[in-house]
């Protein structure tokens, strides 16, 4: 609406305040649903119980993340995080490029270290090395045999326990594509072709953080101008 008319709209805050503010008044909980998360209050909620963080080996702190990654500015840098159902053993798992803010996902068998770690590899390994320069976890065991993806040349770090907001980029993603595939949602009955339009229909939206363009646009141009740049270089010798 911002790039097409030009005019004034009404913002997401005005919409959420008004929500909730019908939600204290009225007490009725079923104004959340017209919200995209469905939340009956605003924020994140811990969980209780003990962090994991000491038990992975070989684990980086993003504190020792370069600074490139953390403006955006830079393609390359990518975060990595489960979607989980309420069917046992069904997760997706996505990933996100902080630049561009591309997605991509896959839909693993189980959640054990070992198989995460290829399917991450198997994602990522196709892309110029240019746009595969690190990802960011969190303390998830699943994310155990990160190590493993150094073999082709990604950095790996890990957020603080309890800092979900330092990966804010895939937690966006994946509460936009809760849209499409709710917590109660059988994957058995999603079928790949419908599940990888769903994924199409994620980087095909105009993002106003992007100034309107759709991340598909925009890794595209990256895989464009990487791709030139290589074939320019002069041989060696």
């Amino acid at each position: 609406m911002a790039r097409d008319n030009g005019g004034t709209s009404v913002s997401y805050e005005t919409i959420y305040r008004f929500i909730y503010a019908e939600i204290a008044r009225t007490k009725d909980f079923s104004w959340r649903h017209y919200l995209p998360r469905a939340k009956s209050k605003r924020g994140w909620r811990g969980r209780p119980g003990g962090s994991p963080a000491s038990f992975i080996e070989k684990r980086v702190s993003i504190d020792q993340r370069g600074a490139d990654a953390d403006d955006r500015a830079n393609p390359g840098h990518w975060e990595a995080d489960l979607m989980g159902f309420a069917k046992y053993g069904q997760n997706v798992l996505a990933l996100h490029e902080r630049h561009s803010r591309f997605l991509m996902a896959t839909r693993p068998q189980n959640k054990t270290a070992g198989l995460i770690a290829r399917h991450l590899e198997s994602l990522l390994a196709p892309l110029p090395p240019e746009l595969r320069r690190s990802l960011t976890f969190d303390n998830g065991t699943e994310f155990a045999r990160h190590y493993w993806l150094h073999e082709i040349g990604l950095e790996t770090f890990f957020c603080d326990p309890y800092s979900p907001w330092q990966k804010g980029g895939i937690e966006n993603a994946i509460g936009r594509m809760r849209r499409l595939l709710p917590r109660k949602t059988d994957l058995d009955t999603i079928s790949e072709k419908r599940f990888l339009a769903f994924i199409k229909a994620y980087n095909r939206t105009p993002r106003k953080c992007l100034d309107y363009r759709t991340p598909a646009e925009l890794i595209l141009e990256k895989l464009l101008h990487f791709e030139c740049e290589s074939t320019s270089r002069p041989s060696p010798g």
